[in-house]
């Protein structure tokens, strides 16, 4: 048996018990919602009303197409970007997502123009979903080791 990673420990009992959790949402029902929206980033199974914010910045990014135009932004124009070796946990309306955002920088980014620089950057989101989709992203990016790769001053901030 493999042992569980320590992001896994410490998200367990958030992903056992949703706090917020939708009435008979299902674990079941949460994955095939995560999953279809994980494969290409599809704002349609986001809610209408979802927000998405960026912990280390305090920004937020409010309703299915603000949301769909960072994820687009971030994934496409500022860098040619994938999620890599991704991690899912899922309970009933909850989700938690592990993983290295790994690309090149070809657009300006926080100030910055394009580089062409190799980014890999830890990465975990916690979702909560909804039978509407997912209603709410907490984005935890490691905003000093993405600077850092960018070769951006220690005083350079997303």
């Amino acid at each position: 048996m493999r042992p569980l990673s320590l992001l896994a420990l410490l998200l367990l009992p958030l992903c056992a018990v949703a706090q917020d959790a939708e009435p008979g949402m299902t674990a079941e029902r949460t994955r095939e919602i995560l999953t279809a929206y994980a494969a290409e980033h599809d704002p349609q199974y986001l809610a209408e009303d979802a927000v998405f914010i960026d912990l280390a910045t305090g920004q937020r990014y409010e309703g299915r197409e603000a949301i769909g135009e960072m994820l687009h932004h971030i994934y496409h124009v500022a860098f040619d970007a994938r999620a890599e070796d991704a991690r899912l946990i899922v309970g009933e309306g909850t989700a938690a997502l592990e993983a290295m955002f790994v690309g090149t920088h070809t657009g300006e980014f926080a100030g910055i123009p394009a580089t062409g620089r190799e980014v890999r950057v830890p990465l975990v989101v916690l979702y909560d979903v909804g039978e509407d989709g997912i209603a709410e992203g907490r984005i935890y990016l490691q905003a000093a080791t993405m600077m850092q790769q960018l070769g951006a001053t220690a005083g350079a901030h997303h």
